[in-house]
This record gives C-alpha cells, sequence and structure tokens, in this order.
C-alpha cells in the first residue's frame, strides 16, 4: 500500500510536518496491523514553492515537480496536511493543487488535516479542504483532524493522539475498501476519445 504525504508547512520545524508524521505513522500501523505491507513518500511542498510558482505563470513544470506528481499519481492514497491561515488552506497548498494535471485525484482516498494556531480555525477542514478534494474527485475520509498549537502542549496532547487514532483507524479501512489504485495515465484518455471518433466514422 503506496501512500503519500503532501505537507504544506512553511517553517523549519513545522507543527504541520509534525501533525502530518503522526498521521502517517498511524496510519501505517493501523493497515500494517491489517496485514498489508506500507510504503511512505512524503512530498514537501516548501522546497516546491518557486517550481509550483513557475508552473502556474508558465504552465510547465520543471524536474522536481514532476516528481512529486509522479509520488502523488502512484499512491493508493494521500494524507494532505495544510496550515491554516485566515480561516483557509495555506496560498502554497492550494497552488500545488492548482498546477497538479487534471484527474490524478480522482477516486483517489484522502485524509485531510490542518494545523493552526487556535481552534478557531477548525472549520478549514469542512469548509475549504473537504469541498477542493471533493471538487478534484477524491475519496474524502470521514474523519479529519485539526491540531491547534495547544494541541501539542503538556496535558493535552492525548486529546490529539485520540484524534489522530481515530481517523487513522477510518482511512486504512477506506484504503483496505478501494484497495490498490489503478494508475490513471492522461493518455488513457486521449486513446479512448481517438476510438470512438473512430468509431463513429
Amino acid at each position: 500500500m503506496k501512500i503519500t504525504i503532501i505537507t504544506g508547512g512553511l517553517r523549519e520545524p513545522s507543527s504541520t510536518r509534525l501533525l502530518a508524521d503522526r498521521l502517517a505513522a498511524a496510519v501505517a500501523k493501523d493497515v500494517e496491523a491489517a496485514g498489508e505491507p506500507v510504503e511512505l513518500t512524503f512530498v514537501e511542498l516548501r522546497p516546491l514553492a518557486h517550481p509550483i510558482m513557475d508552473a502556474m505563470l508558465t504552465g510547465f513544470s520543471g524536474e522536481a515537480l514532476e516528481a512529486a506528481f509522479e509520488q502523488v499519481a502512484g499512491a493508493d492514497g494521500v494524507i494532505a496536511v495544510t496550515p491554516a491561515f485566515n480561516a483557509s488552506f495555506s496560498g502554497l497548498f492550494k497552488s500545488f493543487f492548482d498546477v497538479l494535471p487534471e484527474q490524478t485525484l480522482a477516486d483517489m482516498p484522502v485524509l485531510i488535516a490542518a494545523s493552526g494556531g487556535t481552534e478557531r480555525h477548525s472549520l478549514v477542514l469542512e469548509h475549504a479542504l473537504r469541498p477542493m478534494f471533493s471538487y478534484l474527485h477524491a475519496i474524502v475520509s470521514p474523519r479529519p483532524v485539526y491540531a491547534a498549537t495547544s494541541d501539542f502542549g503538556a496535558g493535552t496532547d492525548s486529546a490529539l493522539g485520540s484524534r489522530i487514532t481515530d481517523a487513522a483507524s477510518d482511512f486504512s479501512r477506506l484504503l483496505r475498501a478501494c484497495g490498490p489504485r489503478a494508475r490513471h495515465e492522461p493518455a488513457d484518455d486521449d486513446l479512448a476519445s481517438m476510438r470512438r471518433l473512430l468509431s463513429e466514422t
């Protein structure tokens, strides 16, 4: 089972990456407990900021960005984690999905998560992330995770840990239900379209 973790943290160290690491570990543990080996790969968006902007301006993606696209396209599931800004996702996070080739996430199981300064931004999950991934035709896991700064403090980490465990359990069941994902190639659509045209003539 190949799982790609997309994390949009803008600082180092990053609470967004910390949340992504914990979610990835929990999902891997749950899937492996069911007898399925897991391969985790990470796509860090911070080093890709300039290639993403270049792709938005020119329509062409460089080698580093193409490699990230390949990692996402080759996954059986995606964990997507963004920092919250003004009750929405970060611009860098959104821009990556704006330049991601169309249909890459079609029928892809996705676990969404976000980190932010306060709990007030937690609605970013349902008001911004879930609609975007639904628009991209992904299969969004029902239980997302939001982590505020206070969730990483002493005495409150157990609550975050419980939310992560519950979300990982839901997502691992979704992954197993969907099974290994057939790789989608845009060229296949072009070939199918050409065959339809030829059959009509």
